[in-house]
């Protein structure tokens, strides 16, 4: 009896610590760090000192009076930016150069130069000391104005990355056609 309490408890750890050693390498192939936990909470209030863009070279001192919505917008298109540039970073990693679109140079001009343009307009704007009635007049313009640019932008960079998902589809079908065609 005592050898069957034994085994069982030799099974016992012995089950556990593979099932942990296993959990710990599964964790470990995809990259991440088993018992980490950082839940980020996307409806939290941005903060802009902890604010980072991985695309955009914004000025920070021009992004201290843009709203709540305003700075989310800026941090969705900079992840569509990101995305937009891995599948670029992609291509050259295949060896293809494509061919920049007038699409992609005018999105480009638009992200690198006319933003931060727009943005310190919009700054010298909600801060430049005015009468009363025309500062408020005068805000509401300039915050209707940067919605506008805002989406503008974001509209573009969605049909690009429509654009780029469509192309990698077509892009497998002609493959799955070639293998098919080879097939017998």
């Amino acid at each position: 009896m005592s050898i069957l309490i034994g085994i069982g408890i030799v099974t016992t750890v012995t089950t556990f610590y593979l099932g942990k050693k296993g959990w710990h390498a599964l964790h470990k192939a995809v990259g991440i760090s088993p018992g980490v936990l950082t839940y980020q909470d996307y409806d939290a209030p941005l903060s802009l000192s902890k604010l980072s863009w991985q695309q955009l070279n914004l000025n920070k001192k021009h992004l201290k009076n843009l709203s709540e919505p305003q700075l989310r917008q800026l941090k969705r298109i900079d992840e569509k930016v990101t995305r937009y540039q891995a599948y670029q970073k992609s291509l050259q990693a295949q060896h293809k150069t494509p061919a920049v679109t007038e699409q992609q140079f005018v999105l480009n001009k638009m992200l690198h130069t006319r933003l931060p343009e727009v943005l310190a307009s919009h700054y010298y704007l909600a801060n430049v000391n005015m009468s009363i009635s025309a500062d408020n007049d005068n805000k509401a313009e300039a915050n209707e104005l940067l919605r506008s640019v805002l989406d503008n932008i974001e509209q573009r960079l969605d049909r690009l990355l429509a654009q780029m998902e469509e192309q990698q589809l077509q892009e497998l079908r002609v493959m799955r056609n070639y293998i098919n065609s080879h097939d017998s």
